[in-house]
């Protein structure tokens, strides 16, 4: 199944769950071998095959066991500033995200709420 917007969480998790088992089933591996090299319990890495959720660190103990970690860089490169960026702000990098868009700060001056 392919994975788009479309789909439910639900049907996102089950699909990576039988994605994950084909690779441990290509790999050679039992459920109970993946789970013993991982670090994780048995019904833990049934869990997650069955796309059920767990938590983070349990899903990356896997995907390391699975050979997968590059995927994880290739789903969520890290992203730095651009080289505008760096010069429009002197090397600092951005803390936080803006609340409004430059154009929307200035069309609209601030108010308390309480003025007429």
């Amino acid at each position: 199944m392919k994975i788009t917007p479309g789909l439910t969480d639900t049907a996102i998790l089950q699909s990576l769950g039988a994605r994950l088992a084909a690779r441990r089933i290509a790999m050679g591996l039992t459920q109970a071998d993946a789970a013993e090299q991982s670090g994780v319990s048995k019904r833990t890495l049934e869990r997650l095959e069955a796309g059920e959720p767990v938590q983070s660190p349990n899903l990356v103990r896997v995907l390391r066991v699975l050979q997968l970690l590059d995927a994880l860089e290739a789903l969520l490169p890290s992203t730095g500033p651009g080289p505008m960026d760096v010069l429009r702000r002197e090397g600092k990098t951005r803390q936080r995200a803006p609340r409004t868009s430059v154009g929307e700060a200035t069309a609209r001056p601030w108010r308390w709420g309480d003025e007429p």
